[in-house]
């Protein structure tokens, strides 16, 4: 039975771990966090947990701030989707975890993140259908936000079908990943889940998703450092590759 100061601990571990992929790869803190925090907590505590580490590194991913604007008038459907999905599938379902199946439907878009990363060939989205299919992709990614509280799928494989150079990738995924983060937030404290351990407040929740910014912050610049010396390609292998044995699991 795990106690306050154990899951604590295990808590920071795993930001620790997931700061460090993020760094690498530039992506995978929140798959990483609610998919380890998942085996041990419920998930809407696992995702008032994410908040505020999620928020900051995404922001910080977001640089140069000059580009954004350009990069708003290009992903802002989808970005309306993401709120949107985000919303009403919290409206719908009742929030993070409220169903049953949460932990199976956490497990199979793992494993789908986890099969297209090992496996998916690269593809572009003609200029003219990039609209009407990110505002679809956002309503997606936003379902499967309010249900498990991870935001990659499939907004990942869409941004990466634009054809978007490696710098404009990483700081679209930023926008999109704080855009999840901050409709998450919203949605937790509408559906009345709170911020916080079984809907304690959002005081004591953010709080504790503060302290889980030292341990994601440090291992993204370890990361970051740990990227200069290795193959992220091979990296991100062996990370699309736990998330497919991590999903299976889950999905048992």
């Amino acid at each position: 039975m795990w106690n306050e100061g154990w899951m604590a601990a295990v808590a920071i571990a795993v930001f620790g771990v997931a700061g460090l992929v993020k760094g690498v790869v530039g992506l995978g803190l929140p798959t990483v966090s609610m998919a380890l925090l998942a085996l041990f907590m419920p998930p809407a505590q696992a995702a008032a947990l994410l908040l505020l580490p999620s928020l900051v590194t995404n922001l910080v991913q977001m640089r140069p701030v000059s580009g954004l604007r350009a990069l708003l008038g290009r992903l802002g459907w989808m970005q309306l989707g993401i709120v949107l999905g985000t919303l009403g599938g919290m409206a719908l379902w009742g929030g993070v975890g409220s169903l049953p199946a949460a932990r199976l439907a956490l497990g199979l878009a793992l494993v789908a993140y986890g099969l297209w990363g090992l496996w998916g060939r690269s593809w572009q989205i003609p200029p003219h259908h990039q609209g009407w299919l990110g505002a679809l992709c956002g309503l997606l990614t936003g379902g499967i936000t309010a249900l498990t509280g991870v935001f990659v799928v499939p907004a990942v494989s869409f941004l990466q079908s634009l054809g978007l150079a490696r710098g404009a990738l990483m700081q679209a995924m930023g926008l999109c990943f704080t855009t999840s983060t901050l409709a998450l937030g919203a949605g937790l404290l509408w559906s009345g889940q709170g911020l916080g351990a079984e809907g304690s407040g959002w005081v004591p929740g953010l709080l504790a998703s503060a302290l889980m910014l030292i341990p994601a912050l440090a291992g993204m610049y370890c990361g970051e450092l740990l990227r200069q010396k290795l193959s992220p390609a091979r990296f991100k292998k062996v990370l699309m590759l736990s998330f497919l044995l991590l999903g299976v699991y889950l999905c048992l």
